[in-house]
């Protein structure tokens, strides 16, 4: 029991920890940024601001939302319901509020080391070859950590849990709630690039790679390794 709980947790930080380095490494590219992380980074480079630090203040914003969509379901739920199960669902609230609020010092720490990979890692030459393979790399590292860290089912990234948030609330699938959260940060980073710069910052050919590749890798990274990862650490699905 010990060792699955040590395991899980092992896989959970190394599955951050590779989901940093993939973001960072999309954004050194050059060519154009995934559209979850795209308004953080078109503030930054107008502004002149620390990138993890703005991505804190967004994640921090996905949390603020999460709860006010998490607490309006349930109020919604319950109304439904009827009165018989209305304690079960404020425990059950409770609950989800706490991973709801666990996702900001999780989010710091995850900023964090997107600022060390930042201050390590060096830019690529300027010529697209190298710039396409930090892209790539980049793709495939987002990919593996987001697979990583949520296969184990512990804090979720605000990231993904503001797309789980939305789609519980509307009563759509997953897939179609991130494509449309993915179109809403691409419209909303062309609308502040355009307004403060004049010109497109952070969308690209990049945003488009990664918008197809990331999924696509995650669900290579899930065929070839969940089962495995999940039966060592224990997670049951």
């Amino acid at each position: 029991m010990k060792k699955n709980l040590f395991l899980r947790i092992v896989f959970y930080v190394a599955g951050l920890l590779i989901l940093a380095l993939g973001i960072i490494l999309n954004t050194k590219s050059g060519l154009g940024v995934s559209p979850i992380i795209s308004v953080a980074y078109s503030i930054t480079t107008i502004g002149g601001f620390n990138f993890g630090n703005i991505t804190f203040l967004l994640y921090s914003a996905f949390v603020v939302v999460e709860i006010v969509l998490h607490i309006f379901r349930n109020h919604r739920y319950s109304g439904e319901a009827g009165g018989a199960i209305a304690p079960a669902s404020h425990r059950d609230l409770k609950l989800v509020l706490v991973m709801d609020l666990l996702q900001l010092p999780l989010s710091l720490v995850f900023t964090r080391f997107m600022n060390l990979f930042s201050a390590l890692l060096p830019t690529p030459s300027d010529n697209m070859p190298s710039r396409l393979l930090v892209l790539a790399a980049g793709i495939i590292l987002t990919g593996i950590g987001a697979a990583m860290s949520l296969n184990m089912r512990i804090i979720p990234n605000p990231g993904d849990g503001i797309v789980q948030a939305i789609s519980d609330c509307i009563g759509k699938s997953v897939g179609f709630t991130k494509n449309c959260f993915d179109l809403f940060n691409i419209c909303l980073t062309t609308s502040i690039g355009l307004l403060f710069a004049h010109k497109l910052i952070g969308i690209g050919l990049g945003t488009v790679i990664a918008v197809l590749g990331v999924g696509r890798v995650i669900a290579v990274f899930n065929r070839l390794f969940m089962n495995k990862m999940t039966a060592a650490a224990g997670v049951e699905y």
